[in-house]
């Protein structure tokens, strides 16, 4: 009879997220625990349909405590069926990322972060340094890798001429209402902006498929929408994102649609909608079997933003995505 392997313990830091349920969702699915869990906001009911038993913190300095304690008793014996925390699952807002991520690091263990996993590049050569020290690894959350629209397209570039550029558009249009800009995501400091905040996970993408950075040019960008042109190894890639509903193409708006989201190669159409839900547990058990995406796997997409935020936009010259002429208030 095969040995029942004992659940991996977990913490998590921003339970109250958009984002955390699916973390909960992804820990209970692969067969481990949600032990502890903090939010300054205190409404996480949302823990209930996924770990009821979990203790829940609202201050950081007795999450970490909390951590230390687990750690301590780990390694004196006591309580041996509580264990330590394993790995902290991350899922705070964006300028938090670098600190929770060490904080994981300083308690022995492993940290699974949301994107963008950190504002600036540099941020990633400190965290290399401590994870060496601590001989732990912090992971990324690149779901977009795992989708089988995107692994069927680089597998068809792969397999292509190998001398092909690739023209492409993408189109993201995800709209968001007053409460955006009263929030830390309508913070620069805080989000990195509108092409951090929605798009780094889409130039991840884009990277990983048709390869490095040539040229990065931005032609527009304010604070609810930016467009520019990326040019990789393998192609030239026109794109615009934005959270302003008057963006959503107008026969998709009258019917009620506030979010349009499109990555079209010449004449075809790469479909990704759909599927996005379950990948974060696809990702947690390539991440448990040791094959999660870590600091290097982020570093392009973080390079890109940060020089994004921190160009200054040309204006409407050279090729830029066509949805910009008909746009008029930047």
């Amino acid at each position: 009879m095969t040995e029942k392997l004992k659940p991996i313990n977990f913490a998590l830091i921003g339970a109250a997220g958009y984002i955390a349920p699916r973390h909960m969702k992804a820990i209970k699915d692969t067969g481990n625990k949600l032990v502890c869990a903090l939010d300054p906001y205190d409404g996480v009911g949302v823990m209930d349909s996924y770990f009821p038993d979990a203790d829940f913190f609202i201050e950081p300095e007795r999450f970490d405590r909390h951590l230390d304690k687990l750690r301590r008793m780990a390694l004196a014996k006591k309580h041996p069926e509580q264990g330590k925390v394993d790995f902290v699952s991350i899922c705070s807002p964006n300028y938090m990322h670098d600190s929770h991520i060490r904080l994981a690091l300083r308690n022995d263990a492993h940290a699974i972060c949301e994107k963008p996993l950190v504002l600036n590049p540099w941020n990633l050569d400190a965290l290399s340094e401590i994870e060496q020290e601590m001989e732990k690894k912090v992971y990324t959350i690149l779901q977009l890798r795992l989708h089988p629209s995107i692994k069927a397209l680089r597998e068809q570039v792969k397999k292509g001429p190998k001398d092909k550029i690739y023209d492409l558009d993408l189109t993201y249009i995800t709209s968001r209402g007053k409460w955006y800009a009263r929030s830390w995501k309508g913070d620069l400091s805080k989000s990195g902006g509108i092409a951090t905040n929605i798009g780094v996970h889409f130039f991840d993408m884009l990277t990983w498929v048709f390869g490095k950075v040539t040229e990065n040019v931005v032609h527009v960008m304010n604070e609810n929408k930016a467009g520019g042109m990326l040019k990789l190894q393998r192609a030239n890639i026109r794109w615009f994102l934005s959270i302003d509903s008057n963006d959503v193409p107008s026969e998709l708006y009258k019917a009620g649609k506030r979010t349009y989201r499109s990555l079209r190669m010449g004449s075809q159409e790469i479909e990704f909608s759909d599927g996005f839900t379950d990948l974060h547990t696809e990702m947690y058990r390539e991440i448990i079997a040791g094959r999660g995406f870590g600091l290097a796997d982020a570093r392009q997409s973080i390079n890109i933003v940060h020089q994004i935020r921190n160009f200054q936009p040309v204006g409407l010259k050279g090729d830029y995505h066509p949805i910009l002429k008909t746009i008029r208030d930047f």
